[in-house]
């Protein structure tokens, strides 16, 4: 008989059994909220003593002095709280859907346990320097004891944050190794790029590629450019370094049908992709259709948040179809939005000039043009539709 093994299935289950314990930890952290509620309290309680003592005049600059130190003292406790509850919860129990929002801390998206403990040491240094300034504040009635022992404990604070922030690096050097290792080897190179990030690994921007929506792969290297007066071919190599999606601005490619606008919006989209970047492409149509759904259905704002994690939003076409007054509108709070904040890429038969045409109304043509073109690469590509030329090589033939 063969000796039975255990199946990797129920290895799994039990391994999902186990991590789903983590949850054991919540009401902890929902216990540290309730903390927080208490410590406001004491806040505003502090602060009423501190005011009641001031108007009725018993208290001199060193009892201000020493009022005041005691709620920064509270605050920064407070602070201390928030970071152990948003960033202890994102560590260890489970993603918390920031994405997109506004106010989302920027320590959170790279946060783990190894930078939680070196954030947790250095406001542990901050508090206790406040403590210590009280006790120098207010030194006539500190006792001596009390004043070298203070000290001695802030220095073994300040000595254990030294030496976790220094054990960090080493650290945080071997989980980059490894989770290189456990990545492709073989990365995409993006002429002019220098990131060598493992989001660059080829499975990884495949992925990004198409989850993007193209409707045909495009790359730079197929794109004929030998057809255009304008531009001239150093300016697409410039434009396929993609470095403009780093400094979030947009491309807007101007020019008449067949001139190769839409190749040359999804080739850069699909080199975004390579770069490690987020990239949606739709058309000028089908953007006003899904902004007016999301209106309709009460989560236009939740819409164009979402819309926040992507870098890069490719809308081709523009101007081939008037826009609805309310299209027209909604286009321009997309274009508003991503102002200096993520890039777009826009085709258009149009000039920038007649978009009033395009809008129905100059005023919200004139001010979506000055958001889109104020940090943009504008590219009129100038020559004859390479349909028209294949036309005309076939009739000669």
């Amino acid at each position: 008989m063969s000796r039975p093994t255990s199946s990797p299935s129920n290895m799994t289950t039990l391994g999902c059994a186990l991590f789903a314990t983590r949850w054991l930890q919540a009401p902890l952290y929902f216990g540290l909220v309730a903390a927080q509620g208490v410590y406001v309290y004491k806040f505003f309680n502090e602060l009423w003593h501190l005011i009641h003592h001031v108007i009725s005049g018993h208290a001199d600059e060193t009892h201000v002095m020493l009022a005041v130190l005691k709620l920064v003292d509270v605050v920064m406790i407070a602070n201390l709280l928030i970071m152990v509850i948003v960033g202890g919860y994102e560590t260890f129990v489970s993603r918390i859907g920031l994405q997109g929002h506004r106010d989302q801390p920027e320590w959170l998206s790279h946060v783990n346990s190894n930078v939680l403990k070196v954030k947790l040491a250095t406001a542990i240094v901050g508090i206790s320097s406040v403590h210590l300034l009280q006790m120098f504040v207010d030194v006539h009635h500190t006792p001596r004891h009390d004043l070298l022992w203070g000290t001695v404990i802030h220095m073994a604070f300040i000595a254990s944050a030294a030496i976790l922030a220094y054990m960090s690096g080493p650290m945080a050097a071997h989980e980059a190794k490894v989770h290189t290792v456990k990545e492709a080897p073989a990365a995409v190179v993006i002429p002019g790029q220098r990131d060598n990030r493992a989001e660059g690994s080829e499975a990884g921007a495949e992925a990004r590629i198409e989850a993007a929506g193209f409707p045909a792969r495009k790359v730079l290297e197929m794109f004929d450019d030998g057809h255009l007066r304008a531009p001239g071919p150093q300016v697409i190599a410039r434009l396929g370094k993609v470095d403009f999606v780093e400094r979030k601005a947009n491309v807007v490619l101007l020019g008449g049908p067949g001139t190769g606008k839409t190749h040359l919006a999804i080739a850069l989209g699909v080199r975004a992709c390579q770069a490690g970047h987020q990239v949606l492409f739709g058309t000028a149509a089908e953007w006003g259709a899904r902004l007016a759904d999301a209106k309709a259905a009460g989560r236009l704002r939740k819409e164009l948040a979402r819309l926040d994690a992507y870098p890069v939003l490719v809308v081709d076409e523009v101007g081939y179809v008037p826009f609805e007054p309310e299209v027209a509108h909604l286009f321009f709070q997309l274009v508003s939005r991503r102002y200096e904040r993520a890039s777009l890429i826009v085709t258009s038969n149009r000039p920038l000039g007649r978009w009033d045409e395009v809008f129905g109304d100059s005023a919200t043509a004139s001010a979506t043009v000055d958001r889109l073109a104020h940090h943009a690469e504008v590219i009129t590509l100038d020559g004859d539709s390479y349909r028209t030329r294949r036309l005309d090589m076939t009739v000669t033939r």
